[in-house]
């Protein structure tokens, strides 16, 4: 039973822990980090490393989804973004930065975006985006809302994406709504012939019953890092070292009830350094979706900013954008080093492979089952 705490007179709350709250304890045997594999599978695809990239225009282009994929990671293009809208993005994303860099207030720049993607989605745009990515070889992504899901896969399983992400901020298997029939995700899902990973959730329940719909892939958290402001907007929040470590006991619980399908748990927030990383597969994940870690690269699109799709939302943004120091490193050299850097924010999976190798683990899924130890 989960602990609970007395807030006041006959209101309780779930006590919840963030991965800064958790340590990794090592084992008795270490091992050559020669010896360790970061490789991972959903469904067909086999991934070198454990990284989604977030769907946001800040970060994923077509040609950055291309080299992510090339790295060994999965590169997700956001279908309803700026690449599917209008035809000089690098333009458009220019124009965010300068009136982002001319202090003229966070709203100027949550504006722009808000007129931006106003224009609608021109599925000549979206299919030559996809393309793009499918010519060069790389498992080719995409992220689609819930509420544009049945309307836009059609163009996009015609373009070559092999992986659906249905996205929001928070997604449940049985959304309710009088305005026209809402998502049905798991005849959604059923009717398809390429696996969908969808999310995000907080806890034990909400990730069970995404699993049954027939998800290839649940994600925990809806990016929270320092742009997002769900927190402030909604009042809804996730701690992800609990919320990860619940969503891989539905794993196991829904492996036993199927007699053996398997989820992919990823971890979508408080990620800000290595070790955050490290922390979120010991507690149970799969794999990790990077955001905001990839905008100070050259190749981000962003060029040093940040922002999720929810800052776009016409109504209530949910997101700021957020400038970064650009270090002008390449994503080569964020993801496997070289670095020089102290502090965890450079050579990411160069320091997942060393922490499964201190702590004596060659695969992740045994590193799952690492000790951990309360710090806070």
């Amino acid at each position: 039973m989960r602990d609970l705490v007395e807030i006041g007179m006959g209101r309780t709350a779930m006590r919840g822990y963030d991965l800064e709250d958790v340590e990794i304890v090592p084992s008795r045997r270490t091992r050559s980090s020669k010896d360790v594999s970061l490789s991972w599978q959903i469904d067909a695809y086999r991934l070198d490393i454990p990284l989604v990239t977030h769907p946001t225009d800040a970060v994923v282009s077509p040609a950055t989804a291309i080299r992510i994929g090339e790295l060994g990671g999965l590169g997700v293009l956001n279908a309803e973004g700026l690449w599917a809208r209008h035809e000089n993005v690098e333009g458009e994303l220019n124009q965010i930065v300068r009136v982002a860099e001319e202090g003229e207030g966070p709203e100027a720049a949550i504006a722009m975006l808000q007129q931006l993607h106003a224009a609608p989605v021109r599925t000549d745009l979206l299919t030559e985006a996809v393309k793009q990515i499918k010519d060069s070889g790389v498992t080719v992504a995409a992220r689609v809302s819930p509420q544009h899901a049945e309307e836009l896969t059609p163009t996009l399983l015609a373009a070559g994406v092999e992986v659906l992400m249905v996205q929001g901020t928070i997604v449940s298997a049985e959304h309710v709504s009088r305005d026209g029939d809402p998502l049905n995700l798991k005849q959604f899902i059923g009717d398809l012939d390429v696996p969908v990973i969808a999310g995000g959730v907080g806890d034990y329940r909400t990730a069970m019953h995404l699993m049954r719909t027939g998800a290839a892939g649940v994600i925990v958290g809806f990016g929270q890092s320092r742009s997002a402001t769900t927190t402030q907007t909604l009042g809804i929040g996730v701690p992800m070292a609990t919320a990860v470590a619940d969503a891989a006991a539905a794993r196991r619980d829904y492996l036993d009830e199927t007699g053996g399908r398997y989820v992919h748990v990823i971890a979508d927030g408080g990620l800000t350094y290595s070790g955050d990383i490290a922390k979120s597969i010991a507690c149970g994940a799969d794999a990790v979706m990077l955001g905001e870690p990839l905008t100070e690269t050259s190749e981000a699109p962003g060029h040093g900013y940040y922002w999720t799709a929810a800052a776009a939302h016409p109504n209530l943004p949910r997101s700021e954008v957020v400038g970064f120091n650009s270090a002008g490193v390449d994503l080569e050299t964020l993801l496997f080093g070289p670095s020089s850097d102290p502090y965890g924010t450079l050579n990411l999976f160069g320091a997942l492979r060393r922490a499964m190798a201190k702590t004596g683990y060659s695969e992740l899924k045994e590193f799952q089952k690492v000790g951990l130890m309360l710090c806070r």
